[in-house]
């Protein structure tokens, strides 16, 4: 079977740059491989992807060696194995809040006797390989988001879950979670950021991965001498819109200056 080369990357003590899909194109998803990622996710959440829309992603991303993972809408256990059947080699769950949650998650990934995932993986014995079957529960990467109050309370109960390989923060829901408005790339002293580095020491205690999503790399820098094993920066939609609005900005500048206007 294909091995996960994120695993290697987390063995070696070193950190997964990790990219955002929320747009649903296959065409965008390889310019979106062709940049250099580790990996890259595909936001089955709250981007506008479906499944059909995620497969051809899936497929664009198997032209290159990034690590294609997904992440499912909700901790329901058909479409986490709909996913992993077709070629996905990571799941973040979101909304997990407490043990019992983690592990129907992680057993959703798992075949048996390891957990409760049923056989035909279609597409992933494309891109696994023909013992995938096999091999597949050694290779499947498995991230629980923390963002919900219940979970902090539940951290170390969430994070020994066996087979659990790391949890994945959303510093948006964790905000609301907390009574703070949702953003990203919080500061120190700020009562999320505080939360955050409490959420990172418990993963660093129960010797998982700990990943975070942010908009800036200079943020996901920081995050990775903090700790964090996994960063995502951005997302193909802010990076479009992101480079669009910059250039266009500079035009209206120029126009600005010369008396002219739009």
């Amino acid at each position: 079977m294909r091995k996960n080369k994120l695993k290697k990357i987390f063995a070696e003590g070193k950190a997964v740059i990790n990219g955002w899909l929320q747009i649903p194109n296959s065409f965008s998803a390889e310019v979106m491989s062709h940049q250099g990622w580790d990996s890259l996710t595909i936001d089955m959440q709250h981007g506008v992807v479906d499944y059909p829309n995620a497969l051809q992603m899936l497929q664009a991303i198997s032209t290159t060696d990034v690590v294609p993972m997904a992440r499912v809408n909700w901790n329901e256990p058909g479409q986490i194995m709909k996913i992993l059947d077709a070629g996905s080699y990571g799941i973040v769950c979101p909304m997990v809040s407490n043990r019992n949650e983690a592990e129907n998650f992680v057993k959703a990934c798992l075949y048996p006797p390891n957990g409760y995932r049923s056989f035909g993986p279609i597409r992933g014995l494309l891109y696994g390989g023909a013992d995938y079957g096999k091999h597949a529960n050694d290779e499947i990467l498995k991230f629980a988001m923390i963002e919900t109050k219940e979970s902090l309370g539940n951290l170390d109960n969430i994070m020994s879950t066996p087979g659990l390989d790391g949890i994945y923060i959303g510093p948006a829901d964790l905000s609301l979670a907390i009574g703070e408005e949702p953003s990203f790339d919080k500061p120190e002293g700020n009562k999320v950021y505080d939360t955050i580095m409490k959420i990172l020491e418990h993963a660093k205690k129960n010797k998982i991965i700990a990943g975070i999503h942010n908009m800036k790399p200079d943020y996901a820098e920081k995050m990775i001498k903090k700790g964090f094993q996994l960063v995502t920066v951005g997302s193909d939609q802010r990076f479009v819109s992101g480079g669009a609005k910059e250039a266009i900005s500079r035009f209206k500048k120029i126009n600005v200056k010369e008396g002219k206007g739009y």
